[in-house]
């Protein structure tokens, strides 16, 4: 199972937020390139970079962020957050992104998405699929939609989509632990040919142990952010579950 720490752009700072609700945000360091270079230095290969602006503005805003980390690290980035026509994709591209998730987009513009699915490939493009009382929010999560999540991730996954990033956004933030039942259900309800969907759980990882948990269900990925900053949990033992995999 791959770690991906998450590193959340305000302002051109790292941030979270709890529930996705603006008015929580915490600053936790004003470098994100420093944030990331730490991450590198304690063998991580993954990163989840989040435009927080971009999600509100509805465009591309840190893309410069973006380049910078992308280009002083070895960190494959996946890149989300106000990624809404071909040139939002291009540019992330441009600067280095490996992978690009659209939410929003998925459900407002299904054209589009699968649009990017047939120019980019379907390990390029990950489906954003967070959720609140299991349907799908949308617009940095400020709305949510009328989809249900797992027929969303079915119907997404019939038409090619390989990777699925899940948020439960009442546990994201929170410290709590992540969603493991319905993580589980995704990973079963979405089987094709048997073989089971690239899962990326994300929201409430709070304790190291959750991660065996995680990856003995199934699932390909965990993103980690708020449990990696408050101290829950250290770059020592991610250093060591990685390279014990």
């Amino acid at each position: 199972m791959r770690i991906i720490p998450a590193i959340d752009i305000i302002d051109g700072k790292c941030v979270r937020l709890s529930k996705g609700d603006y008015s929580t945000k915490k600053v936790y360091n004003e470098n994100p390139l420093e944030v990331a270079k730490e991450f590198e230095a304690h063998g991580i290969q993954y990163l989840h970079l989040v435009d927080l602006d971009g999600a509100k503005s509805k465009h591309i805003v840190n893309h410069k962020i973006l380049n910078q980390i992308a280009s002083k690290t070895g960190l494959k980035i996946d890149f989300g957050g106000g990624l809404k026509t071909d040139k939002d994709l291009e540019i992330a591209f441009e600067n280095g992104a490996r992978q690009v998730t659209g939410g929003s987009i998925a459900v407002k513009d299904p054209e589009m998405f699968r649009s990017w699915l047939t120019k980019y490939g379907n390990n390029k493009i990950i489906l954003g699929a967070d959720a609140h009382n299991e349907k799908v929010a949308i617009s940095g999560w400020q709305e949510e939609s009328k989809e249900e999540l797992i027929p969303f991730i079915k119907k997404y996954r019939k038409e090619g989509v390989n990777y699925v990033i899940c948020t439960d956004i009442s546990k994201d933030g929170m410290l709590e632990g992540p969603s493991f039942e319905l993580y589980n259900r995704i990973l079963e309800e979405t089987l094709e040919d048997g073989e089971p969907i690239h899962l990326i759980a994300s929201g409430g990882i709070s304790h190291f142990d959750e991660l065996p948990k995680l990856e003995e269900m199934g699932c390909e990925g965990t993103i980690i952010g708020k449990a990696i900053y408050e101290g829950r949990i250290s770059l020592k033992q991610l250093e060591s579950y990685i390279l014990s995999i």
